[in-house]
């Protein structure tokens, strides 16, 4: 099925639900504590504790699980589409990388920002990024519809008026 057809969540869970199911008990199995989020297609690995030496450890034994079911069932997993992002409370620590080369796949270096279901979050989840991102994108809508006319020809104040309420407002109110 082709990205954005009517079938293609309903293909994507019946796929993702055994595959997160299996891997649940095999993390239980390993006392690894970890905790999955998914939507849709978009599934997510998260590793909570103190220390980054227990996080990477038990995210890469949990990477390893994931991609063996993941060849079980048939699937290709994409490690170019993968991602690893630390949250941390210290201001100077070291944001190391997860090296995956023992079980054949790539090092991932972490993010600068997370996004996830449109939302972007930095390492200190201060929301700065989401904020930033969408006050730009106003701004060069703003900048786009000045282009379309002046003070002698082009579009009238009360349309741009309508212009900026109906594309500038929504885009500067999203997430807010």
């Amino acid at each position: 099925m082709g990205q954005g057809s009517a079938l293609s969540p309903i293909l994507s869970a019946l796929y993702i639900v055994p595959l997160l199911h299996l891997f649940e008990h095999r993390a239980q199995a390993l006392n690894l504590d970890i905790s999955t989020l998914s939507y849709v297609d978009d599934s997510l690995l998260v590793s909570q504790g103190r220390t980054y030496n227990k996080t990477l450890l038990e995210l890469t034994s949990s990477y390893s699980i994931v991609s063996d079911l993941m060849v079980s069932f048939g699937l290709v997993m994409e490690y170019n589409k993968s991602e690893i992002f630390h949250f941390s409370r210290a201001h100077n620590d070291s944001n190391p990388e997860l090296d995956l080369l023992a079980i054949g796949a790539p090092i991932l270096k972490p993010k600068t920002y997370w996004k996830y279901l449109g939302f972007y979050f930095n390492r200190w989840l201060s929301f700065k990024e989401h904020i930033w991102f969408y006050s730009t994108k106003a701004l060069t809508t703003v900048k786009a519809i000045g282009m379309l006319g002046n003070s002698t020809r082009g579009l009238l104040p009360l349309q741009k008026r309508l212009l900026y309420r109906s594309c500038v407002v929504p885009i500067a109110t999203y997430g807010f």
